[in-house]
């Protein structure tokens, strides 16, 4: 079934503000940290900093369940 023109619309919205959200997390995490994401790191480093990035998530997403 294809979708309607709210749900293309809602599609958009959400494309959109996730490549902002994305561009504006690295651009910052370059100059922070001043490194090549894909080269600067092997992939034991980056799969630690995912489970780190994981865990930060989860206790935010924990903390404001305990807030609702």
């Amino acid at each position: 079934m294809a979708m309607n023109s709210k749900q293309i619309e809602h599609l958009g919205y959400i494309l959109d503000q996730t490549q902002d959200l994305i561009s504006n997390k690295y651009e910052k995490g370059a100059a922070e940290h001043k490194t090549i994401l894909s080269e600067d790191y092997d992939k034991h480093q980056l799969i630690d900093m995912a489970i780190e990035e994981a865990v930060d998530q989860i206790t935010y997403l924990l903390t404001l369940k305990g807030k609702l």
